[in-house]
């Protein structure tokens, strides 16, 4: 089934680890904010009904997408964080200024998830429209930043087991 056909953000919560122990970061870009504003709040609700508290949230905004890799490192260092989420929106335009934003974004999202050991999300929508933003923050296809909430759950969830002593087998590369 093609993602044109269903809801991206259908899943099983009971499936979902409790988020109750957790804490998470939120970096939004307030650049096409009608889009960002709706992912926020489906990725602060989802983690809500997770069980993790308002006090274990720790938002913040920055100018545009481009700018979340550097403010999700911030707030990283300047908070106790499992997990930093990133959300965005990048509508296609006139020319391909797109790509180099979601692909610069998605590499330095990546590069700080593997330096650090620590899940940075890339909630990044990448639309070809303004219809297609709003079918994913909330429409028809579900909310991108539910998806981003369920996903630095699971993941920070699997950082918590792997890191336990008792968990490990084999040997440790000192990561």
């Amino acid at each position: 089934m093609s993602s044109a056909d269903k809801n991206l953000s259908d899943y099983r919560p009971e499936e979902i680890p409790s988020a109750q122990n957790f804490s998470f970061g939120i970096v939004t870009a307030a650049w096409n904010q009608d889009i960002t504003s709706a992912l926020y709040e489906g990725c602060k609700n989802t983690l809500l009904e997770h069980g993790c508290s308002e006090e274990q949230i720790h938002s913040v905004w920055v100018p545009g997408t481009f700018e979340l890799p550097t403010a999700a490192r911030l707030l990283a260092q300047s908070k106790k964080v499992d997990a930093v989420i990133c959300l965005g929106c990048v509508i296609k335009g006139e020319t391909s200024h797109n790509e180099y934003i979601n692909q610069s974004v998605a590499m330095a999202l990546q590069q700080l998830s593997i330096a650090s050991a620590k899940p940075f999300i890339f909630g990044v929508l990448t639309p070809n429209s303004m219809q297609q933003a709003l079918d994913r923050a909330g429409g028809q296809h579900g909310n991108k930043g539910v998806e981003a909430a369920v996903t630095a759950i699971q993941m920070a969830e699997l950082r918590k087991t792997l890191s336990s002593p008792e968990k490990q087998i084999g040997f440790s590369f000192g990561l």
